[in-house]
């Protein structure tokens, strides 16, 4: 059954930047790409850098800090290499609230 985690205010993610929250065993990054939400593992499959603190692109692209590896934050999809891909959330606002939703 999924889980429904509340990650904080929306307006504490405000566009072009990311915040990184943990939802049980779970870590994800939470970025905005010109005002709409987007969540995805926060662990690069390539040595596990941390997606959340990457440098997120204008068009909605990440590169991991460590190695530089990019993914879309909307499709969670390599732009260079589609076979590679990390797991991406559903994210939503309510009542100014972020929540996204992880499985159980």
């Amino acid at each position: 059954m999924p889980i429904k985690a509340r990650c904080g205010r929306a307006d504490e993610v405000p566009p072009g930047s990311s915040k990184v929250v943990q939802i049980n065993e779970r870590v994800v990054a939470i970025f905005n790409v010109d005002g709409t939400l987007h969540a995805l593992d926060n662990t690069c499959p390539h040595q596990g850098g941390p997606l959340g603190e990457g440098y997120l692109e204008d068009n909605g692209v990440v590169s991991c800090p460590w190695h530089g590896w990019t993914f879309d934050v909307c499709t969670g999809v390599s732009p260079i290499d589609a076979e590679l891909k990390v797991r991406t959330y559903p994210v939503r606002v309510e009542d100014g609230q972020i929540i996204v939703e992880v499985d159980g």
